[in-house]
Order: C-alpha cells, then sequence, then structure tokens
C-alpha cells in the first residue's frame, strides 16, 4: 500500500540563490511598475527627502505615499532612517543592476532578432530590385531607318518677340 502522501522530487528553488535574485527582481519590477513610485525614486535621485516632501507632488496623504514607499523599501531601492518623527528616505539603486542585468539579455536577444531581419529584407529588396538592363529597341518598320535619328547641325530658330510700337 502507498503511502498518502507522496514525496515530489523536483528541486525546491525556493531555497537558492536564483530563486532570491527572482524574488527581489520581481519585488524591483512590481515597485518600478507604478509611476509614483518611479516618480518618488527620480525625486530621490536627487537627494534624501521625508515622506510627506515625497507625498506633496502627488497630492496625496502620508498613508498613502507610506504605501509607495514600502514597495520601494520591499525592492531594495532605497532606505528609511528615522530621526525622531522625521523619516528621511535615500536612493538605493544597486537592486536596478539586476533589473538591467536582465533586461539586458533581452536587448542581446532583440538586437540579434532586428539584425537577421534587417539583412533578409535587404536581401528581398537586392532580388527585387530590377537589374540595370539597356532598354529594349523596338522593332523598326520595315524599309525604314535603324538607327537613331541624327541631331539638327543648327541650333533650333527662336521665335523673336512681336516688336511693335503704337
Amino acid at each position: 500500500m502507498q503511502s498518502a502522501s507522496k514525496f515530489n522530487h523536483m528541486v525546491d528553488y525556493r531555497n537558492t540563490t536564483a530563486a532570491l535574485t527572482e524574488g527581489r527582481l520581481d519585488a524591483v519590477f512590481h515597485a518600478l511598475g507604478d509611476r509614483t513610485r518611479r516618480d518618488m525614486l527620480r525625486s530621490l535621485a536627487q537627494g534624501e527627502r521625508t515622506v510627506g516632501q515625497l507625498a506633496e507632488p502627488f497630492q496625496m496623504s502620508l498613508a498613502a505615499a507610506s504605501k509607495h514607499i514600502k514597495a520601494l523599501e520591499g525592492a531594495g531601492l532605497i532606505r528609511r532612517e528615522v530621526q525622531g518623527r522625521v523619516h528621511l528616505c535615500r536612493l538605493d539603486a544597486s537592486p536596478l543592476g539586476t533589473a538591467c542585468d536582465w533586461l539586458r539579455h533581452y536587448e542581446q536577444f532583440w538586437t540579434t532578432r532586428l539584425d537577421r531581419l534587417e539583412a533578409l529584407l535587404r536581401q528581398e529588396q537586392a532580388a527585387a530590385a530590377p537589374a540595370p538592363q539597356k532598354s529594349p529597341r523596338r522593332a523598326a518598320p520595315a524599309g525604314s531607318r535603324t538607327s537613331p535619328p541624327e541631331p539638327p547641325s543648327h541650333p533650333p530658330l527662336r521665335r523673336k518677340a512681336n516688336r511693335s510700337t503704337r
């Protein structure tokens, strides 16, 4: 008889470094997925700010700003220091390096794909472009000259304007 519980031999990735990195990456992209939080990060890039200063441009309550700040803290993008009743926030951009590395992989992927597409389009354009050819000559009627007419030996006459005086 089999036991009621089965042991799954799959690897448990929750305890590996890769899983931790993936979790951080998820948190970074989650934090960056909100425009308010991106604007807060942009503000923090100029220097440290209080929670009130971060909330001010968005006309939001301190409680709402605090929720955004907690998401940024959870992603490791900011550090908060409490000085009495004042909470100072500072940017910590190091987690963005992991996100950049992840995006760089796909940048290489798309660059390769777009280069291949460009090469294919150039080949198709080259194949579709007509090769330079001399224009075909029409068959001349019987008894006519087959060579092109010679240019006139004198320049064409120009009419003089009528200059009549009244």
